[in-house]
């Protein structure tokens, strides 16, 4: 593949890295060698950070403003964190606001990678300590774009009481009159919890901490998700600290992308326990050189991490595909990285009972109202909910991730200079054909393509994996259904979730198919020398 070379091919160029010299005072200045920026990429860098800093502020300024559309509506707690004012806002002006924010946050997001590509080098700390800034105001104010950590505190609450959460619904601890119950979202209402035991008990942590404030419990779990994020974004900074280049587009990717934020943070979804354990589980598992299998320590080590990422989410059980897949070749560390996903799996589902596996088994049904394959089903006149879809789709669906996880996983190549983790390559390959072909997606769902992207080299898959994320956001700006005012904005809306999003969605698919088979990645080559995994070495 073009820019992607072997850890043989790529064996004068780390020499190279860490030699005196020309190309080590050319990495000292540029991180690639590159020549100092032009006027042009200049211009591109500083719309970035002005872009950036615009959409994450919108977003505060939006959650700060207190219960609307976007904010769910819930009693203040008595002391402490989250704050928010009262503000009132109109459900059209936060949609054109957010709106507004996602499409300047994302061109942000992509002229600061453009900029990276022509030479310029942000300071790392400055992207860095930024991003720990807009996490703990986000953090601090109630959750935004979303109620599913209404429904993450009302589990823990049926914990606490004495309940199964696989068994009771909210609706039914709604009628006992319990004061979180009261706060249900509709949609979820007569739904028993999906989630995996091990996010049930971090939803019970949280609900033991906050009492009977649902703002205290739905605090607990954003910190929670923000120190998981945090977590990412060092690891990641960590991991690329000697290429400037690789490490600025891994900030832009992750720690200041604002519809991540927006995702992560101010919707506090539970995903992002999940990837931080999922990612720090794919860096552990290490060959010892290229082509010879890594310790049985590691491959157990790996295995525990990415089946206690599945225990909360089962969707990252694609990681733990591709664990056992970079695992294959030996026997000891095939046998360590079983048996570490079961010794996290199987115990909280055995407390968890069969009650659990069958919450999981019923999610398969559903598909969102923006998954693409409605423009084939609709002029029929089927139609599709979060618990309900046309018969024979999830068959249909089922088949068509399969093939695109084949076609990936045998196209797509490792990241340059990270040959030594062989499990994010598969990782990726099967994550993105779940993430873009199964009929039931959210944007919060992408950040477990987005944290292993940032460490590949730049390529046109980022402007792809960026086209849906803003597809995706503009569909799930608002916390609350309703029909907007005036009438053109209802209809765009309408519009944008019927026929944009999933058009985005189904282009997205065709051009990595098209990427796969044509090799036409465009990667640009870096320097991330495998030492740098040392860090997490078992």
């Amino acid at each position: 593949m073009t820019g992607l070379t072997s850890s043989e091919d790529s064996a004068p160029s780390l020499r190279a890295h860490f030699a005196p010299g020309a190309a080590a005072r050319a990495r000292a200045r540029g991180g690639s060698g590159r020549a100092s920026p032009d006027h042009t990429a200049r211009v591109l860098a500083w719309s970035a950070a002005v872009a950036i800093g615009v959409a994450i502020l919108i977003m505060i300024g939006v959650s700060a403003a207190g219960p609307s559309a976007a904010v769910a509506a819930m009693p203040r707690p008595a002391a402490g964190p989250p704050w928010w004012l009262d503000l009132r806002l109109r459900p059209g002006l936060v949609t054109i606001a957010l709106w507004a924010a996602a499409v300047v946050g994302c061109g942000g997001v992509a002229a600061g990678l453009a900029a990276v590509a022509r030479g310029v080098r942000p300071p790392a700390r400055l992207l860095l300590v930024g991003s720990l800034v807009a996490v703990a105001a986000l953090t601090v104010l109630p959750p935004a774009g979303s109620t599913d950590v209404i429904s993450y505190a009302i589990d823990g609450r049926i914990v606490v009481t004495g309940h199964n959460p696989y068994v009771m619904t909210p609706g039914q601890l709604k009628r006992t009159g319990d004061p979180i119950a009261r706060l249900a979202p509709r949609t979820w209402l007569n739904t028993p919890s999906i989630y995996g035991p091990l996010a049930t008990a971090e939803e019970w942590a949280a609900a033991e901490l906050g009492g009977t404030s649902a703002a205290r419990i739905t605090f607990w779990l954003k910190l929670w998700n923000a120190l998981a994020f945090g977590a990412v974004a060092l690891a990641l900074d960590r991991l690329l600290r000697s290429d400037p280049a690789r490490r600025a587009r891994a900030h832009l990717l992750w720690s200041v992308n604002p519809l991540i934020l927006w995702a992560m943070i101010a919707g506090g979804h539970l995903d992002g326990v999940a990837t931080a354990l999922g990612f720090c589980g794919l860096l552990v598992l290490r060959e010892r050189r290229p082509g010879e299998a890594g310790s049985g320590l590691s491959a157990f080590a790996s295995g525990l991490l990415v089946g206690a990422a599945t225990a909360c989410k089962v969707t990252f059980g694609l990681f733990g595909v591709g664990v056992v897949w970079a695992s294959r070749r030996s026997p000891l560390m095939l046998a360590g990285a079983l048996g570490g996903f079961l010794v996290a799996l199987v115990p909280g589902y055995a407390i968890a009972g069969w009650p659990a596996i069958r919450a999981l088994a019923a999610r398969t049904q559903g598909a969102t109202s923006d998954n693409f394959y409605q423009l084939i089903y609709r002029p029929f006149g089927y139609v599709a909910s979060a618990t309900s879809a046309p018969a024979g789709l999830t068959v249909a669906a089922a088949l068509v991730v399969v093939g695109l996880a084949a076609l990936t996983l045998w196209r797509l190549p490792a990241p340059e200079g990270f040959t030594a983790l062989p499990a994010v390559r598969p990782a990726l390959a099967l994550s993105l054909a779940w993430l873009f072909a199964w009929p039931f997606q959210r944007p919060w769902y992408d950040v477990m393509v987005i944290c292993l992207l940032a460490l590949y080299p730049a390529s046109r898959l980022d402007g792809i994996i960026l086209a849906r994320l803003l597809a995706g956001t503009t569909v799930y700006t608002l916390a609350v259904d309703q029909t907007l005012a005036p009438h053109w904005l209802n209809t765009v809306f309408q519009d944008n979730v019927n026929y944009l999003a999933p058009a985005i969605r189904l282009a997205a698919v065709i051009a990595l198919v098209w990427l796969c088979l044509s090799a036409s990645w465009r990667w640009q080559s870096g320097a991330a020398p495998r030492a740098e995994v040392v860090l997490l070495q078992f």
